[in-house]
């Protein structure tokens, strides 16, 4: 007897072939563009435990042939950095404590407008959309004086609180006013992700929590939120990635 291939089982394994090449092609190509893209951070890395005499006589891309944390140590806690030699801790937390509040703030507020904006709809809430949508086109320079001013008055008028309540409100804080900015500006950004992705969410499992008796938070916190960690997880990355980056304030 003879066995004859079918047609079909020919066109198939052809079909595997050409998509086996393909994604391999692509993978190659990915795995390209990664190393590219991490090399910088493996040189930044690496020469960093670098002595002296290595990194300026030896390869750059090289592993270091005698590890130290002595500059690890002198940038932290000896560095001068201006007039004072005290390393770069403090601004480091300095912007910690700015980065993780405006980040949280930012975020949070960007849930609820993305909420309200589609699934408690107002009149008027697409113009509503539509200016903070426009707010994330102005860049940062042209609201700087402006910006500049209303921290001022900011501060004149915790100075004022403080003075007739002997509570201080935190308004004169530059820390406390960077947050209020990055706040401000990245709100834009934040509305736009949650807005978006909200859009599509089941509008009747909000209507059947309503039915339920569930209240304007209690959706947002049981329904809402337990099924927006994607969004969540953009909106912290690219709003700290922004605020860490900034150096204009």
């Amino acid at each position: 007897m003879s066995s004859v291939t079918s047609p079909i089982a020919t066109s198939q394994n052809s079909n595997n072939n050409t998509r086996w090449i393909g994604r391999t092609v692509i993978y190659g190509l990915l795995l390209i563009f990664a190393v590219l893209y991490l090399m910088p951070l493996f040189v930044m890395l690496t020469t960093s435990f670098k002595t002296m005499d290595e990194i300026q006589n030896g390869n750059m891309l090289a592993l270091p042939q005698s590890s130290t944390f002595d500059p690890w140590i002198k940038a932290w806690g000896e560095t001068c950095v201006g007039l004072t030699c005290a390393g770069i801790k403090g601004y480091f937390w300095n912007s910690i404590k700015m980065v993780v509040p405006a980040v949280a703030i930012s975020t949070i507020m960007g849930a609820l407008n993305g909420y309200v904006l589609t699934k408690w709809r107002f009149p008027g809430h697409t113009l509503v959309f539509g200016l903070m949508l426009f707010a994330c086109f102005i860049p940062f320079q042209s609201v700087l004086l402006p910006m500049a001013t209303i921290l001022g008055s900011l501060g004149r008028f915790g100075m004022t609180l403080q003075n007739a309540t002997g509570f201080n409100f935190g308004f004169g804080n530059p820390t406390v006013n960077l947050v209020f900015v990055h706040v401000v500006y990245g709100l834009g950004f934040t509305t736009l992700f949650f807005r978006n992705f909200y859009e599509a969410f089941p509008t009747e499992l909000v209507r059947a929590a309503q039915v339920d008796g569930a209240s304007f938070f209690q959706i947002f916190r049981r329904i809402m939120l337990p099924n927006s960690l994607p969004i969540i997880v953009v909106t912290v990355i690219y709003q700290f990635t922004n605020i860490w980056n900034d150096f204009l304030f």
